[in-house]
C-alpha cells in the first residue's frame, strides 16, 4: 500500500507543477489577441490553475499518509520545512493569478502588465514548488 501512495503522491506532484510549463507559450500567444481569443486564453489559464489546485489536494492528502505510514515524526526538519513552503505556496497561489485576471477584466491594468505579472508569478510559483520538491526528495536534516 505504501508504494501505491508514493505513486499517487508523485503523480499529484507532477500534476501540481506540470501545467505551469504549458502556460508560458500561452502567455506569449496572448499578446495582441482580440477579446474573444484573449478570453479563451484566460479560461485555459484558469483551468490549469484549477487542475494544479486539485492536484495539490491529492498531494497534501497522500503526503500526510506517507508521513504517517513511513513513521516520520512531524517534528522532522524536512517535514516542517515542506509544510511551511506548502503553506506559503497556497497563500501565493490564492493571490498570484485570479486577482490579477480580475484587475485586467475590470480595466485596472492593461494586457502587457497582466502578461508580465502572470509570467513572473508562474516562475515564482514554480520556484516555490521546486523548493518543496527538494525537501521531499532530499529530506535534509536541518536541525
Amino acid at each position: 500500500m505504501y508504494t501505491f501512495i508514493i505513486f499517487i503522491h508523485v503523480i499529484s506532484a507532477v500534476l501540481s507543477i506540470g501545467p505551469f510549463f504549458v502556460l508560458f507559450p500561452l502567455l506569449n500567444r496572448m499578446k495582441g489577441k482580440n477579446k474573444e481569443m484573449l478570453d479563451t486564453s484566460l479560461e485555459v489559464f484558469q483551468a490549469a490553475i484549477r487542475l494544479v489546485k486539485h492536484a495539490g489536494h491529492v498531494l497534501v492528502g497522500s503526503g500526510i499518509l506517507l508521513v504517517w505510514q513511513g513513521n516520520w515524526p512531524w517534528t522532522t526538519s524536512w517535514v516542517i520545512m515542506t509544510i511551511l513552503v506548502m503553506a506559503s505556496s497556497i497563500l501565493f497561489l490564492a493571490k498570484a493569478f485570479k486577482p490579477n485576471i480580475r484587475e485586467f477584466q475590470a480595466g485596472t491594468i492593461d494586457l502587457d502588465t497582466l502578461i508580465k505579472k502572470l509570467n513572473s508569478n508562474v516562475w515564482k510559483y514554480i520556484l516555490l514548488l521546486l523548493i518543496m520538491l527538494w525537501f521531499m526528495v532530499a529530506k535534509p536534516n536541518l536541525w
